[in-house]
C-alpha cells in the first residue's frame, strides 16, 4: 500500500489565524501585497512579539473546520493509500510554547479525522526526514523526495510558474476534488 504525507495548516485547514491576527491589527489582511511563507514577518512589523505573547495560551483550532471535500476525499483515500498528517507545530516566535500548539493540533486531528490513527501523525519541524510517495503540501519545499508530488494551492505560492513546477515535477492541486481525481486516477496505472 503507498503513502501519502498530508500537510495540515492551509491544506487540510485554515485555522484561525488569520482571524486572531486580524483581530490583534484592527484590519483586513491584503494578502495581496504579502510575498514569502512567513505571513507574521509581514504583517506585524515592531508589533510581532506583542501579537505571540497574546497568542501563546489561544487554541488556533478552537472553531476551525476542515476544507471543503477534505474529510471524504481523506476517508475514501484511505480505502487504497496509507495517510499520514504530517505538521509543522514550532512558532519560532515562541519556541517555548509551541507544546500549547501541538496539543491543539492532535486534538483537532483526533476529532475531526476519526479514521486516521493518532500513530499516523507526525509532529515535526523538518518534513524532509518524512519519507511517503505521495507528499501534499502548500510549501514547495516540503514535498520533494516523493514520487508524486502535490502543491496545494495558497496565498503564498500563487505566483510559482508551470514551467518550474514542471521543472520540479510537480502537481498543482486547487482543492481537495483535485486531489481525489488525481490520487485515485493513480490506483490503477
Amino acid at each position: 500500500m503507498k503513502s501519502i504525507m498530508v500537510d495540515m495548516d492551509d491544506v487540510l485547514t485554515y485555522g484561525t489565524f488569520i482571524e486572531k491576527a486580524e483581530k490583534f491589527l484592527g484590519r483586513k489582511v491584503d494578502f495581496s501585497n504579502l510575498n514569502g511563507y512567513y505571513i507574521q514577518e509581514q504583517i506585524f512589523g515592531d508589533k510581532i512579539n506583542e501579537f505571540f505573547d497574546k497568542l501563546k495560551d489561544e487554541d488556533l483550532y478552537d472553531g476551525a473546520v476542515l476544507l471543503p471535500d477534505c474529510y471524504d476525499t481523506l476517508k475514501e483515500l484511505s480505502k487504497y493509500y496509507k495517510i499520514y498528517i504530517c505538521t509543522d507545530y514550532l512558532w519560532k516566535e515562541m519556541i517555548k510554547y509551541s507544546g500549547n500548539n501541538l496539543k491543539n493540533k492532535y486534538n483537532f486531528l483526533y476529532e475531526q479525522l476519526e479514521f486516521i490513527p493518532p500513530k499516523n501523525y507526525i509532529f515535526t519541524g523538518d518534513k524532509s526526514v518524512v519519507n511517503c510517495d505521495i507528499k501534499i503540501d502548500d510549501k514547495i519545499d516540503n514535498i520533494e523526495g516523493a514520487d508524486i508530488k502535490l502543491l496545494f494551492t495558497a496565498w503564498h505560492n500563487k505566483n510559482i510558474s508551470d514551467e518550474e513546477l514542471k521543472e520540479r515535477n510537480v502537481i498543482r492541486v486547487n482543492n481537495w476534488k483535485d486531489i481525489e481525481k488525481v490520487l485515485l486516477d493513480n490506483i490503477n496505472k
